[in-house]
């Protein structure tokens, strides 16, 4: 049998824009056992649902010359938010001493923002990164997937 290579007690936190999970290996090196800690979803509507009005415009220079605007895109505000709430979260459970091992799985643009708004006590404690939509796969996929990129990242 091939070594998951993640530490006992390790946390994984598997996220997109609107769902989260944070998971706990209670298995050992050799036989990964993730289990649900944690899970945090918002509702967070299509762009096109937050628009109220038609987007705006603005005059230019020059006679009836006018440009449109674009509207803000609370969707992706959501997200970014969401994102930053995981960050808080994981650093108030690092200063609780809660884990010593995280890895992250995280489509791109959420594993952006989580960099940017990660204090450097979790950055710390940061194994391994992948980035992956893997919010709505089964355990055992999470598991396999995992087990394979951290023997990659090992080889």
């Amino acid at each position: 049998m091939a070594k998951s290579g993640l530490p006992q007690n390790a946390w994984v936190l598997i996220a997109d824009g609107e769902k989260a999970l944070f998971l706990v290996n209670k298995g050992d090196h050799e036989d990964m056992n993730l289990t649900v800690l944690r899970k945090d979803e918002q509702e967070n509507p299509k762009a096109g649902d937050w628009a109220a009005n038609k987007p705006g415009r603005m005059n230019d220079t020059g006679v009836q010359q006018r440009s449109a605007l674009d509207d803000t895109d609370w969707h992706e505000l959501e997200k970014e938010r969401f994102a930053d709430d995981l960050a808080e979260h994981l650093y108030k459970q690092a200063h609780k001493n809660a884990f010593d091992k995280l890895v992250i799985v995280a489509s791109r643009p959420v594993l952006s923002e989580l960099r940017k708004a990660m204090h450097k006590e979790v950055e710390s404690r940061i194994i391994h990164e992948v980035p992956k939509v893997l919010t709505n796969h089964p355990l055992d996929e999470v598991e396999d997937l995992l087990s394979r990129s951290l023997e990659e990242k090992a080889a």
